[in-house]
């Protein structure tokens, strides 16, 4: 890409609850925008956004909406993404997309910033930004494998409403005012009701009994982290909770790590943030990391159950750094 002072972005998808929250972002990390094109559907095709003192009209996806642009940040479906990436890359913009249609695909980079920058350098027009669960985990975990190669992990997540959607904490809250009023409430985002309640499945089944979502980690944590061989045994749970997931993950690595360099070395992490003092209770918790971009990282023992284990605790926003913000720092990487 040409270097330019000020670059012309588009975003496809810009309506949703992630596109509105990398709106949010640009603005926040100062990305230099000459022209930003909110792209969605006919329905918001015309209406303006306020941007840094201007006004952009939004514009209806179609394959000449993204003449013009040099990044184009996807917030959309796997079928929107698929269905207009050939015009995006045909138009010379790099198309930065948070689907999962392309994070399995070898000729596309998976990347987390903090992780595996170099490989933004290989792209063909586009770079995926992986699952939220996989990000958050993988950023809290990085450091140890930088101590000692990751050989397995063992992982459950406890994930957000607001994973499904905009229309996931709503349906939350509509159930929980219901229940106080002694009414009933038929779910229609999650298969059954959410509040006071545990869900264990996120996604379809897959293989052996676990599902996509489950599968992501191994799948994707294989290419981020450049460990073909990575195991993950997961278990994804949706939990009544507005914002922010939060793991509980088994680390197994090639040598035995100790707590206390286990500890230095995710304080020093890049997008991490140490947070593990039990006698006190303070260690992560979904409010903590809600609306910041920072995955924090408690919890650090000893596995019982090997020798070469350590246990840790995590959280992070999964619309921000989990989707949001990692896209923008992608598109960062690119036009450094």
């Amino acid at each position: 890409m040409i270097r330019k002072e000020k670059y012309n972005v588009g975003i496809l998808g810009a309506s949703g609850a992630v596109g509105q929250e990398m709106i949010k972002i640009l603005k926040e990390r100062n990305f230099p925008i000459a022209e930003l094109r909110p792209i969605a559907s006919a329905r918001s095709a015309g209406k303006e956004l306020d941007f840094n003192e201007e006004k952009f009209k939004f514009v209806e996806a179609a394959d000449d909406a993204f003449e013009g642009l040099d990044i184009v940040l996807g917030a959309a479906e796997n079928d929107i993404a698929e269905r207009f990436a050939p015009a995006i890359v045909r138009s010379g913009a790099v198309f930065v997309d948070n689907s999962s249609a392309f994070r399995l695909k070898e000729d596309v980079p998976l990347v987390v910033p903090e992780i595996n920058p170099e490989d933004v350098k290989w792209h063909k027009g586009i770079i995926a930004n992986p699952n939220c669960t996989t990000t958050i985990s993988l950023v809290a975990i990085n450091a140890l494998n930088a101590l000692s190669p990751i050989e397995a992990i063992v992982a459950s997540s406890y994930q957000a409403t607001s994973g499904a959607g905009a229309a996931g904490p709503k349906e939350l809250m509509a159930e929980v005012e219901a229940g106080l009023k002694g009414e009933s409430y038929e779910p229609k985002v999650f298969q059954y009701q959410i509040a006071y309640n545990v869900i264990p499945q996120i996604g379809d089944e897959q293989y052996a009994g676990y599902t996509s979502e489950e599968m992501k980690m191994q799948n994707e944590g294989r290419r981020i982290m450049h460990l073909p061989e990575l195991k993950v045994s997961c278990t994804c749970v949706r939990v009544p909770v507005i914002r922010s997931h939060s793991v509980s993950i088994v680390v197994r690595t090639k040598e035995k790590i100790s707590v206390e360099d286990a500890k230095a070395s995710i304080a020093k992490a890049p997008g991490a943030r140490l947070v593990d003092d039990l006698p006190n209770r303070i260690y992560p918790m979904p409010l903590s990391t809600t609306d910041q971009d920072l995955v924090f990282v408690g919890r650090v023992r000893e596995d019982l159950t090997c020798e070469k284990g350590l246990n840790i605790w995590c959280c992070g926003d999964q619309v921000r750094k989990g989707a949001a913000t990692n896209c923008i720092q992608i598109a960062e990487l690119v036009i450094a």
